[in-house]
C-alpha cells in the first residue's frame, strides 16, 4: 500500500485543515483529537510521509516516540493524570483509520474508563486542556 498524500493529517501538515496544535519542532507535530477518548487526548505524527508503523524510518518513530514522552509527562504534570495509556495502530486490520502515521497519547484518570471512540469532544474543554499541556511543556523547558 502506499501513502496517500490526501490524508487528513497530510492536510493538517500542510495547514489545509485547522487543527489545535500543543507542540510542534522539525520533525513532529501534536495535536488535540477532536474526538477524545481522554481529556487530554493528543495525536503526535511525524513531518514526513509515512503510513505506519511498517513503513516508517527508525527516524521517525524515535521522533515520535520522543515526542510522545515529553507530551505524556506534560499532561501528567499540567492536567494531572494518574498514568498515560499510547496506542498505534496499523493498517485497517490493525484498527487504523487516517493512514499517516499517528500515536495516540491519553492521559489516564484513576477509576475513569477510556470513552468511547468516534464521539467529537467539548472543543472549549479540548482548548482549555491544550492550553495546560502546553504550559506544562514550557516549564520542562
Amino acid at each position: 500500500m502506499r501513502y496517500d498524500p490526501e490524508n487528513i493529517f497530510a492536510k493538517i501538515l500542510r495547514g489545509e485543515v485547522p487543527a489545535i496544535r500543543v507542540y510542534e519542532d522539525d520533525a513532529v507535530l501534536a495535536f488535540m483529537d477532536i474526538m477524545p477518548r481522554g481529556r487530554g487526548h493528543m495525536l503526535v505524527i511525524p513531518r514526513t510521509p509515512a503510513r505506519n508503523l511498517l513503513d516508517a524510518t527508525p527516524e521517525q518513530l524515535s521522533a515520535c516516540v520522543n515526542a510522545s514522552q515529553r507530551l505524556a509527562r506534560a499532561a501528567r504534570a499540567g492536567l494531572g493524570a494518574d498514568g498515560i495509556t499510547l496506542q498505534q495502530f496499523s493498517e485497517a486490520a490493525g484498527g487504523q483509520e487516517v493512514f499517516h502515521l499517528h500515536f495516540h497519547v491519553i492521559p489516564r484518570y484513576a477509576g475513569v474508563a477510556l470513552g468511547r471512540p468516534g464521539i467529537m469532544g467539548d472543543m472549549e474543554d479540548i482548548q482549555a486542556a491544550a492550553g495546560q499541556i502546553r504550559t506544562a511543556l514550557e516549564a520542562q523547558a
